[in-house]
This record gives structure tokens, sequence and C-alpha cells, in this order.
């Protein structure tokens, strides 16, 4: 047969010959409808590389030395087209000899996919068809061409075909059009390297139903191989409504963030506005009490001062809460420096010193006495000691508050310890978990409990984490507290 009759031929099977190194020499019309490729573009090329897919090419090799050697050879075997997809092949070769007395090989190939999927049906419908409808999932089982040989109820229903339409259709179908030329080559190299996916692993995915609408799903994917062939079977879940839940979260977080931005521009704007006003009542105030405009009466001085530790108060609830909101906000700037220990300790003593002689306690600070340097922000370190040690005051009745500063290994690096011991009231057990949160007060049913905003720990841990560190405590209710701030000595790690 020459390469001009296989031309001419009318045969609706791929003729297609080839030189004894398997390069194309002829393509019949039948081969360009079969794989896609037409008579210029597949001439000169190597069969191996134009329409056999890697996992066949050994096989390929096999059977074409089978030839050579035997004068022909019939094999089914899986061709590629020219779009990627893949389908079943039966080959029939046979030597003949070319029009330079050379060797070649006349190679014909018959399209036999749909008759594979017809019979492969058959046999996993026997097997499996019970099993698959149990299942709450859409489950599709698909050969290596990509053909669906089986599909559950629950499948046709999710993607809208009728009873056993989907069988002999290709997978690529349930698939949107911008999704289906990746698809074939991940499918492929699936079958080359099988292993299960879980569902809801990989990308989001969307179906396509056979009315053209699309819908948002999950899949899962495993192995399948029996004695006739490979298979996988994918479990489709349809996500629409979680989609949608997601979505409103979404929105639902947008709010909640654009009303967080509102709730922190205010309260920076309003941070001059609050702070004026309190501080020209404490300033009269503490005027009057020096009776500097003239004498008070002891009715007067009480009630006067009644008010000066109101506005204290509330002044320092303002501040607490401006405070916090920068920190969530991430707008608090701190300056790192090289910070002298002592002149910190010695600052915070004088400014609560009265406080403690006030209730006779004894106020003391324990430090090395070579000079001690923290690379830190100066004015946090000073508010987070004030918030520890003027706790420790407010909650102890009698006996003493010391300070006391260790230099120790902290995780492997060099760090500063500022503990902070009283001889107070304690921490109930039931009452230490919640003691750094926001607002949280304890020992606040008890009489005369003093008063507090419930934002000085939740503040004090805030600002020990931007500077690298923590702080950590013991209480036993009734025997008193420790806590201690410990701080890397060279700030936090970048």
């Amino acid at each position: 047969m020459t390469s001009n009759l296989i031309m001419m031929g009318e045969s609706p099977d791929a003729l297609i010959m080839l030189s004894a190194q398997g390069r194309v020499l002829a393509w019949s019309s039948g081969a360009q409808a079969i794989f896609g490729y037409d008579s210029a573009q597949a001439c000169g090329q190597m069969l191996t590389e134009l329409i056999v897919p890697p996992d066949h090419g050994a096989e390929q090799s096999q059977q074409f030395q089978t030839t050579l050697q035997a004068g022909t050879a019939t094999y089914e075997s899986v061709r590629r087209r020219k779009d990627a997809s893949l389908l079943y092949v039966d080959v029939t070769t046979r030597r003949v000899a070319g029009q330079d007395g050379e060797d070649c090989i006349l190679s014909a190939e018959k399209d036999v996919t749909h008759i594979k999927v017809m019979r492969d049906a058959k046999l996993m419908e026997a097997r499996f068809r019970d099993l698959l409808e149990s299942t709450p999932d859409g489950i599709v089982m698909a050969n290596p061409t990509g053909h669906i040989v089986i599909a559950n109820s629950q499948a046709e229903r999710l993607f809208g075909y009728e009873a056993g339409e989907l069988r002999g259709l290709s997978v690529d179908l349930l698939l949107p059009g911008r999704y289906r030329h990746a698809h074939v080559g991940h499918r492929s190299n699936y079958f080359q390297q099988p292993r299960k996916r879980a569902m809801g692993s990989g990308l989001d995915l969307a179906g396509l139903r056979k009315d053209g609408t699309e819908f948002p799903i999950e899949i899962s994917l495993s192995p399948l191989r029996t004695e006739e062939s490979a298979f996988v079977m994918s479990a489709i879940r349809d996500i629409s409504e979680r989609k949608r839940i997601e979505l409103a979260l979404q929105e639902k977080n947008l709010e909640l963030a654009n009303a967080n931005q509102a709730k922190d521009r205010f309260l920076a704007g309003m941070s001059h506005e609050l702070r004026t006003p309190l501080n020209a009542i404490i300033g009269f105030t503490g005027t009057l009490l020096m009776r500097l405009p003239g004498p008070l009466n002891d009715e007067q001085q009480k009630q006067l001062r009644t008010v000066q530790a109101s506005g204290r108060h509330l002044l320092a609830l303002i501040n607490d809460l401006l405070d916090v909101s920068k920190i969530e906000a991430g707008k608090v700037e701190l300056v790192f420096a090289a910070v002298d220990c002592r002149a910190v300790l010695d600052e915070v003593v004088a400014t609560l010193r009265p406080q403690a002689e006030l209730k006779k306690l004894a106020l003391t600070v324990q430090m090395p006495e070579q000079p001690l340097a923290l690379h830190t922000d100066r004015r946090a370190l000073c508010q987070i000691i004030l918030n520890l040690a003027g706790n420790a005051i407010k909650f102890t009745e009698q006996g003493h508050v010391d300070l006391l500063v260790i230099e120790r290994l902290h995780e492997g690096r060099s760090a500063i310890e500022v503990r902070v011991d009283d001889s107070g009231v304690g921490i109930p057990l039931q009452d230490q978990d919640k003691l750094f949160g926001a607002f949280s007060r304890v020992n606040s049913t008890r009489p005369n409990a003093p008063e507090g905003t419930g934002l000085g720990l939740h503040l004090s841990q805030k600002l020990a984490a931007l500077l690298g560190g923590k702080i950590i405590f013991s209480s036993e209710s009734g025997r008193g507290s420790s806590f201690s701030l410990i701080l890397p000595s060279e700030g936090p790690q970048p």
C-alpha cells in the first residue's frame, strides 16, 4: 500500500504510514478527524511525541519492535488528541515496503472509546451501583481518558441530567469552559501518580449544569483499580449555601471593620475634647482645695475632694481606653532606646510613695548595684511598672510592696525581670484566668473594694508584648501576689 493510497482512503479509521524509526510519513483524513492534526502538522513528527501519552511510550516502542520483527501486531492502547484529550484505540500494525524499499509500518487505528466506556460501565454498575447510591454526595467515576463510566443519582440531580445521561460523556463537560484546558492536564498527571485528595483541599472549583448555570463545588478524588482498568472516583459536593454564608460573613466583617475604624477616629478626635475639660475640673478643684480663692469649711472641702477623686478616676479611665484603642489599631508609636532601669524605678517610687505612706505600707526597691540598661521604650516601661506597683498598693491594706530588678535568662536570651511583690489580699484561683481581660476586675465584690477601670493589666500585657516581653504572676487568696515583667535586654526580636 502506498502513501498515495492512504491519502485517498475514505476509511473513518486513522491510517498512518510510519518510517522504521517511528516518524510519520503519511496521514489519512480519518487520522485528522480522530486526532485533530492535519497532514501538514503530522508528517515529519515522531508518533510518540505527537499522539502517544508519555506513560504509554514504552508500550508503543515494544509494539513497534514486534511489528518490525513479526510483520504484524494488534493491541489496544490510549492516544492523545491535539486538544490533549485522551481516547482508546484498537491498533493493527503491519510491516510494509516503502517506495524506496525500506521497511515501513502501516498503522490502522480505530476509536473504540465509546465501546470501552459502555463495557466498563456495565461492569462498574454491577459492582458499585448500590454502594454509590447510598452516599450523600454526587459520585462520578471516570476512566483514564476522562469519560464517565458511572454516576449516581445524586450527581445526575446535581448537574441536571436524566438517569443514565452522563454515562459516556467527557467529565470535562461538568466544568465551565475556563477550567477545561487545565483540567485535561491535571487528569493525565493524576493517572500517572494517583493519590487520594480529601474533600475541601485544592482550588476552588465550579460545576456546570446541563442548563449552563454554574455553582461552587468541592471535590475529593480517590483512585480505583480493577482487573480491567484504572478509574478515578470523584465525590462532588455543592457548597453554594456555605459560599453564601461566607460572603455574608465577609460583608459583616467589613461592616465591623468600618465600624472599628470609625470608633478609632472618634476616640482619636475626642481625646483632646474629653481630656481638656476634665483637666480643668481637676485643676480648679485643686485650686479651691488649696484655699487660694478663700477659706473652705469641712463639708465644702469633703465635697471638693470627692469631685477631685471622681475627676481623676474618669481621666484614668479615658486614658486607658484611648491607649487600648491605639494598641488595637496598631497606632502606638514606640521609641526604642537605652533606658536606665534605676531611673525608671526611682520615678515610679516617687510617684507612688504618697499613696503607700497614706496606707502606712513599706515601699522598697531592690536592684543590683551595677547600672542596668534596657533597650526599650521608656514611656511604655514606666506605664507598665506604674500599673503593676499601683495595683499592689491599691490591693494591700497592710504590710509591704517590694519592687525587685533581676538579671536573668529567658528563652535563651538575656533579659531583665521587674518583679512587684505585695502582702495584699491576693487573687482567688477562680479569677486568675480572666485577670488580663479587658474591663476585668477581680475582688470587685469584696467590701470596700478599690475602684478601678479593669483595663490596667490588660493594657500592661499589651504593652509588654509590643516591647517583646510578657507579664507573669503568682498569687494565692489572702497571701499576696507577685507580678513580673520580663523584657529582653536587647529589645524585641526583629
